[in-house]
């Protein structure tokens, strides 16, 4: 199999995929290197493939039903799980999070949660990886992008969040 054919692969494997493929499942299914596939997503995504690399891994960008909506949000890095479990209880994707940083402008990381498990498997990166949330950049503010069902969902998110004391003012 040729480059392109790999990559051609990589599209149709993803295409498929219900949930996230990390590079090492590509790598396994491909017979190459973890580092091969990264370095081929990267160029899929400069010619203009739209993927996506989240916590759990890659995804392919498609249009998803439901609102998109944005939520300003401030708290301590130890309370990151919790806000994070407010939202998917309301039925909620967190889609991202977004923190405006004085050098770099606007940082933007995919997360894609929308459940307990999901959650619990980013908290379980985190730690293992000993990584800081981006929101400690800005003092704990940061926004998140978020995919509900409709806006009472959304409504639910923004008085659970105000009742925690996360919501931005």
């Amino acid at each position: 199999m040729n480059t392109n054919e790999r990559r051609e692969r990589i599209l149709d494997y993803l295409r498929e995929a219900q949930t996230p493929l990390s590079a090492t499942a590509l790598a396994q299914r491909l017979s190459v290197s973890r580092q091969i596939i990264v370095g081929d997503v990267a160029l899929l995504r400069a010619a203009g493939a739209g993927v996506t690399a989240t916590p759990r891994g890659y995804v392919l960008d498609r249009p998803r039903a439901g609102l998109t909506r944005t939520v300003a949000c401030v708290h301590s890095g130890a309370d990151m799980e919790r806000e994070l479990t407010l939202m998917v209880d309301q039925g909620c994707t967190v889609e991202n999070v977004i923190v405006e940083h004085p050098v770099y402008g606007q940082i933007t990381g995919p997360l894609d949660l929308s459940s307990w498990y999901d959650i619990s498997e980013f908290i379980r990166k985190v730690e293992e990886n000993a990584a800081r949330p981006l929101s400690l950049l800005t003092d704990g503010i940061h926004l998140h992008t978020l995919r509900c069902p409709d806006e009472e969902a959304f409504q639910r998110v923004a008085a659970a969040l105000e009742a925690a004391g996360f919501l931005a003012k």
